[in-house]
């Protein structure tokens, strides 16, 4: 009997809660719904990867084949190249723009004037809210090699023009140094908030020590932040078989074909462009499983160093 008293109490309490907060919850109902519409109904979609799908056939109607799509998209070059491309772009990115945010942010900290502080700020994170279509076309007009300003600059001051956006290479450079300037802003927030929770006597401690700002930021301010920074760092990793698409999209033009074939990439034109929607389902679920796979073994490694992790 006193093992079931807990139990009969927990239901009447949500019971009790139910009546008395019935406003809140169904407040609750309405993003409920939408994770339920948008998020895991269209989980049912993924038989199309073990499917032949055919549109006059339907989505039942259509022969299942198993493991058959799969086995042809890794045979297809495109995929090889595709993977390479998203692996390295990823692989960048992740070195580039996460380690910028956790800079900036030991930068911010530093500033004493909260005027200054605050202006910078806002300036920094006014990219995070524009669209890549926009910043795609920003990038043309700033970088591009036949009117682009910076390249008129070039050719005022004597110097040649450069294809920032026109060549292979001069684009992989381009596009991770947007990425970061889209990014960086942001992604300080969260390192902002959690260095906010520092306790200031371990600064105070610190300077009667007579440690300067470099070593504050090293032995205090640093490992304060390790956990923020372990976590972030589990959940990018799990978007290194992802990608941008539409940054890639917006960037890309028909004279720089190198780098811009990537995964969501090629699940747009297997998809939308071709309408093999069986091949472009099982790349995307493949590109989930693989970013899965990779979470949960960060997390894992995380938690054999002696940190929490994320589960």
């Amino acid at each position: 009997m006193k093992e079931k008293r807990p139990a009969i109490k927990q239901k009447h309490s949500i019971a009790q809660s139910l009546r008395q907060e019935w406003q809140l919850y169904l407040i609750l109902v309405i993003p409920l719904c939408f994770v339920i519409l948008f998020k895991y109904a269209p989980l049912t979609g993924l038989v199309l990867a073990f499917k032949d799908y055919k549109i006059a056939r339907g989505f039942w109607g259509s022969d299942w084949v198993g493991f058959e799509v799969f086995r042809e998209i890794l045979a297809k070059p495109d995929f090889a190249r595709a993977f390479r491309n998203t692996i390295m772009l990823n692989v960048l990115d992740l070195v580039f723009s996460f380690t910028m945010p956790i800079i900036l942010a030991l930068l911010l900290n530093e500033i004493k004037s909260i005027k200054f502080k605050r202006v910078n700020q806002t300036l920094l994170y006014l990219p995070h809210f524009l669209s890549w279509v926009i910043i795609g076309a920003i990038a043309y007009q700033l970088l591009g090699e036949g009117s682009g300003v910076v390249n008129n600059v070039f050719e005022a001051f004597g110097g040649n023009r450069v294809p920032f956006l026109q060549e292979d290479t001069h684009w992989l450079f381009s596009y991770l140094f947007i990425g970061v300037w889209h990014s960086m802003g942001w992604g300080t927030i969260l390192y902002l908030a959690a260095i906010s929770g520092i306790n200031p006597e371990l600064y105070e401690a610190a300077v009667v020590d007579g440690a300067g700002r470099l070593r504050k930021m090293w032995n205090i301010t640093i490992p304060s932040i390790r956990f923020t920074i372990i976590t972030l760092l589990i959940m990018n990793l799990g978007k290194v078989m992802e990608g941008s698409f539409e940054r890639i999209f917006s960037l890309q033009n028909k004279a720089t074909t190198e780098f811009t074939t990537t995964i969501p990439v090629l699940v747009y034109r297997w998809g939308i462009e071709s309408g093999n929607f069986s091949r472009a389902t099982a790349l995307g679920l493949f590109q989930t499983v693989i970013g899965l796979a990779m979470v949960l073994m960060a997390d894992r490694v995380a938690k054999k160093l002696g940190e929490d992790g994320i589960f």
